[in-house]
């Protein structure tokens, strides 16, 4: 069987990303489970390899055609969009528009089908609206990039699997947002996800908004009876297997211990807090609806140790097997 070919964007040229692309790609079954190509600068990533002291050789090559995919290289589409003085650490206009442009060539190829995936370095939101991209993310850039009207986040660990009915905005607003076609659409993607990463009918919990899912009305106004009930009233009359709303301190405990496939989050935090307390380094972040298979780190750009080789590779790697099995479906 061809091994899936993966586009890597290389993320924000100021933040660990150049570091944690050839720190990952310096573990020899990265190529032994897919075909990983580049997408950024080679200067950056020649800086990476000083600091990392790598003896990778990196390869400028046009399209995946022409790459060689051989343990110990690093073949890159070198778009030479940054100067060669980006410092590490701050907030850098220059680096926010390199950013946005290789997520847009790996979108291209991806559409195009001449990369089975996607898997992207950490970008920085302050620098990415520094540069005219005013998105709060990868997700919603994604979407627009492909011209998807509606994409969900989704978080997978070892221990948890996460969908997000909101993401990136205020609490109020999130709240403001949510309905319960929202979350029906949103338990769709998820378990469409699950079912494509090979759980043919999976167990789905939905959390509440409120503590202890509203307390029988007792906390909030009423929004689980009003916001989540009917959805998962309407997908339990399909045939499939959801609970709740559940209160969210208790279900991700049943979840961590198998009782669930995936959990149903209402808001950023809320799924975001446990995966990342369970093991920020094993985190995977899959943005579910879209018409490409992408998937990224669960962790920023980590301004504070780049350049220093402290960065943690194994999210990457993580991200790399999850995209490598999702495209294989």
């Amino acid at each position: 069987m061809t091994l899936p070919t993966i586009g890597i964007t290389m993320g924000d040229a100021a933040g660990v990303g150049p570091e944690v692309v050839l720190k990952a790609l310096a573990h020899r079954e990265v190529y032994e489970m897919c075909r990983p190509l580049v997408i950024g600068d080679r200067h950056q990533l020649e800086r990476a390899r000083a600091i990392l002291k790598s003896n990778q050789k990196i390869f400028s090559v046009p399209d995946s055609q022409k790459a060689g995919f051989k343990a110990g290289t690093i073949d890159l589409i070198d778009l030479a969009l940054l100067p060669s003085d980006i410092p590490f650490g701050k907030v850098s206009a220059a680096a926010g528009e390199a950013a946005y442009r290789y997520i847009e060539l790996a979108v291209k190829l991806a559409v195009r089908r001449e990369i089975d995936a996607i898997c992207t370095g950490p970008i920085n939101k302050e620098a990415l609206n520094a540069a005219g991209h005013h998105f709060p993310g990868h997700t919603e850039i994604l979407a627009a990039l492909t011209a998807t009207a509606e994409v969900s986040l989704m978080l997978f660990s070892p221990k948890l699997r996460v969908i997000h009915v909101t993401a990136h905005m205020g609490l109020l607003d999130s709240i403001e947002k949510i309905d319960a076609p929202l979350v029906e659409r949103t338990i769709a993607r998820g378990r469409e996800l699950m079912q494509r990463s090979g759980v043919k009918e999976p167990r789905i919990g939905v959390c509440g908004i409120n503590p202890h899912a509203g307390e029988g009305g007792l906390f909030g106004r009423g929004e689980e009876e009003k916001k989540i009930v009917p959805a998962i009233a309407a997908l339990r009359a399909r045939g499939w297997n959801v609970d709740g709303p559940l209160p969210a301190d208790s279900l991700f405990y049943l979840a961590a211990r198998g009782d669930y496939d995936l959990v149903v989050a209402m808001y950023h935090d809320q799924g975001h807090g446990p995966v990342k307390a369970l093991g920020l380094e094993s985190g995977v972040n899959v943005t579910a609806g879209l018409p490409i298979v992408r998937t990224s780190v669960d962790h920023g750009t980590a301004f504070d140790i780049a350049g220093t080789s402290k960065v943690d590779e194994h999210s990457m790697l993580a991200a790399l097997t999850q995209a490598a099995a999702l495209s294989r479906r």
